[in-house]
């Protein structure tokens, strides 16, 4: 953690912002990389500049094309799949599933990442804590933000470096932090860190309201799709149908808007989305914003991105979400790259999703048929299904089919977007076969709980925390 765990930096937009909290700040010569604690915490509006700087690092470039911000780690998920296919381009060893051993970069900036946000977090949580001057009921929502930050990381820290949780919750995890620190820490568990993650939550959900500066920004509804999330991979279904259902607000006509599906998937004021990354043409994230950029075949050279014959053939002619269409008409069906997709619009200001409303729909539909609820579940699911679709015809499934059915218009409804098909397949410890035009397909299997699914801790971490041992990736 040495290198991660430093002092506070806040990005320059910050500090016009904050220039106006301190006469002293403006008459006194500073760093211009930084702005001090007692400025940054010393107003509500200094604070909100402070979580300005922080949102904006869920899409800047952090090291490379692949490995930029938020939008890397959910779509390296995504190509390890079998519903996409990927070509041998920047997210290619992702896709033949060997881009996990401890030198690697995708393991080292998906660690590095997520710890350099929690560590923002902290850095939010603590100093609000620590103010003399911010209004109570400030200090609780400012710090119930940084609850939600420190969770959703450690969320994705553990689903990438650990088995799930219901594989071996004393299975080794990476460290926990709950305030900044130059020494590394010994690594924790999976139920440790889950503790943390729902504690975070939880208080999360209490502290936060509806408001928020943009839908960029986490507010009480964007706390609760993460706790939905969370609840789902702990098998926590009560908890995953109210997270969810509260997420969304439980109004499926007022949420669901199927001509927004064909938008471009570029725009995070679409009615559908609880919560995306915004972009501007003047802070880009330019040529490494996938899926947006892997999946365009007009504007850039990447054209890297492609559609499994077998998963395009699940959706209807009328379905609004088939958004497919040939990549050349001399094309044979087995060659990869058969199928394009025109789901998501690459412009330099094409907004990610992270969280939207048709996820949390699907959510709450599994989580009242694991509870037996199967004519609800029923109910909700078709409701989205004959949005998406017109002709749409509801099944007749009940119990495990019913499961399957849920689970198969999460593929459709979520794919290349958040690396659904991983986080489903990981969850319920089953096994990814690739199928239909891959270019590669046994070598990049999954197995049930193939150690695959996870990465292995970064030999620099290892080098740099006396407390996690030399053999820790033995067993990994």
């Amino acid at each position: 953690m040495k290198a991660i765990f430093s002092k506070i930096l806040v990005a320059f937009m910050a500090v016009i912002i904050l220039a106006s909290c301190s006469e002293d700040f403006l008459n006194e010569p500073k760093p211009t990389d930084g702005v001090s604690e007692p400025v940054v915490f010393s107003s509500r509006a200094g604070v909100e500049a402070f979580i300005s700087g922080i949102m904006r690092n869920f899409r800047g470039q952090y090291t490379n094309v692949d490995s930029a911000g938020l939008n890397s780690i959910f779509f390296a998920r995504t190509v390890k799949g079998n519903d996409i296919i990927q070509a041998n381009n920047w997210f290619g060893f992702d896709y033949a599933n060997d881009n996990r051993e401890p030198t690697y970069r995708r393991t080292s900036f998906t660690w590095n990442y997520c710890f350099y946000m929690i560590n923002q977090a902290n850095a939010l949580i603590n100093g609000v804590e620590a103010s003399t001057v911010l209004a109570d009921a400030d200090k609780k929502e400012l710090m119930a933000y940084g609850y939600a930050l420190r969770g959703f990381f450690y969320h994705q820290l553990v689903m990438e470096f650990a088995p799930t949780y219901s594989f071996d919750q004393n299975f080794p995890a990476p460290p926990i932090y709950k305030s900044l620190s130059t020494t590394g820490n010994g690594m924790s568990t999976v139920k440790e860190v889950y503790d943390l993650i729902v504690d975070d939550l939880t208080k999360a959900v209490d502290g936060l309201n509806s408001s928020r500066l943009g839908k960029s920004y986490i507010n009480k509804n964007v706390a609760n799709g993460i706790l939905a999330q969370v609840y789902q991979v702990m098998g926590n279904w009560p908890g995953a149908e109210a997270a969810a259902k509260a997420a969304y607000g439980g109004n499926t006509a007022a949420v669901l808007n199927a001509a927004g599906y064909r938008a471009g998937f570029n725009d995070y004021s679409n009615v559908e989305w609880i919560w995306g990354s915004a972009q501007s043409s003047d802070q880009s994230n330019y040529y490494w914003g996938f899926p947006h950029v892997g999946t365009d075949f007009t504007t850039t050279s990447y054209t890297s991105t492609h559609i499994n014959v077998d998963f395009a053939s699940l959706f209807s002619a009328t379905d609004v979400r088939r958004l497919f269409q040939l990549r050349s008409a001399t094309l044979p069906v087995t060659d990869f790259r058969y199928w394009i997709t025109s789901k998501f619009k690459f412009t330099f200001d094409a907004d990610h999703p992270i969280i939207r409303s048709s996820e949390m729909i699907l959510i709450e539909a599994e989580a009242l048929q694991r509870q037996t609820k199967d004519l609800q579940a029923h109910d909700l699911l078709y409701t989205l299904q004959k949005n998406r679709d017109v002709n749409a015809i509801r099944s007749t499934n009940t119990g495990p089919a019913l499961l399957e059915e849920i689970l198969v218009e999460r593929r459709k409804e979520l794919y290349a977007e958040v690396g659904v098909e991983w986080f489903d397949a990981k969850r319920l410890r089953r096994g990814i076969t690739r199928t239909g035009n891959h270019r590669i397909k046994a070598a990049a299997n999954l197995t049930a709980d193939d150690k695959k699914f996870f990465l292995k801790i970064p030999q620099a971490e290892i080098d740099a925390n006396d407390l996690i041992e030399e053999s820790i990736n033995a067993n990994r």
